[in-house]
């Protein structure tokens, strides 16, 4: 699946094609909202169907999980939690800014990156950094329409998803050895537990009936264990090998492809000129970082297959 010299465009690459997928992870939460389900409950069932496969896996491969097992479940419960925040914040406010505010999570992992993992702060990676934040200022802009810029508690779990998403990422990159099957596992696990627990005290919704769950199984199996499952075990892969500000940076590709997505096939989802120039300097900040976010081009010598999983 990987080829045995590994260059830091070719990483960087695997994480823009991998977060691309994410973009349309609000296509399946609306569809099972659609089949009468409350949006918390679509949330979870999306987040539980990958453990009918993780969970025999991590059965059979326990001893993975004594690698660095305080910073595996660190990480798993930090990733869980942002990923929880980020389902709701795309069922409680729009898709747009539920994105965007998730993707203030390069500042967040850039400033652990230098104090926690002496991360050197590039020219390239500040610009990028500088770039982005215009970009998403640029694109919760819409003077056509103010009341759209009240914030609610959907923007309030966008933002804090960003910041639980770069304290895991940190871990993972702080412990590169640290097998990625028991972490998923984790992932998965922590945010359904969690995503159950909004369900039943923050929403306080009702508990689908059997018909329900049944009639919108499919489409959560398809989305999270064929398309968002390998995706996020890649993302994951991958962060062990460059820094956390650089991936997060990479990861606004699931921006534009949430943003694009959202805008052809949710009506209200309008974007307005300056809106689209903010879209497309988040693009430019990808590729500064990808072009010039080091002055040499890293080289992994040891094939990625080889190392620990």
């Amino acid at each position: 699946m990987f080829s045995k010299i590994y260059s830091d465009v070719s990483l960087s690459l695997l994480i823009v094609l991998s977060a691309s997928a994410w973009g349309l992870y609000w296509l399946p939460l609306r569809a099972i909202e659609q089949t009468g389900m409350a949006g918390s409950w679509s949330i979870v069932l999306i987040n539980a169907c990958p453990l009918i496969v993780l969970f025999p896996l991590f059965i059979f491969n326990l001893e993975g999980l004594k690698v660095h097992t305080v910073p595996i479940t660190c990480a798993g419960l930090m990733i869980g939690s942002a990923f929880t925040l980020y389902a709701n914040g795309l069922v409680e406010t729009t898709i747009i800014r539920a994105t965007l505010l998730f993707y203030l999570s390069p500042i967040w992992s850039t400033i652990l990156g230098i104090f926690w993992l002496s991360e050197r702060l590039t020219r390239a990676r500040v610009i990028s950094i500088l770039v982005a934040i215009i970009g998403l200022g640029l694109l919760l802009t819409d003077l056509n329409n103010l009341e759209s810029t009240k914030l609610n508690i959907g923007d309030l779990f966008g933002f804090l998803s960003g910041i639980f998403w770069a304290i895991g990422a940190t871990i993972i990159k702080r412990w590169p050895n640290s097998p990625t099957l028991p972490l998923t596992a984790i992932v998965y696990l922590t945010t359904t537990i969690i995503s159950i627990l909004f369900a039943i005290v923050i929403f306080q919704d009702p508990v689908p009936d059997i018909d329900t769950i049944r009639e919108s199984f499919l489409t959560a199996a398809t989305w999270s264990i064929i398309i968002l499952l390998p995706s996020f075990w890649i993302i994951f892969r991958v962060s062990q090998l460059i820094f956390p500000g650089r991936v997060a940076i990479l990861m606004m590709s699931e921006v534009i492809v949430a943003i694009a997505s959202a805008r052809i096939l949710v009506p209200d989802e309008t974007m307005v000129l300056l809106q689209w120039i903010g879209a497309g300097a988040i693009l430019l900040a990808g590729f500064i970082e990808v072009l010039f976010g080091y002055h040499k081009r890293e080289k992994l010598t040891e094939p990625l297959g080889n190392l620990p999983s």
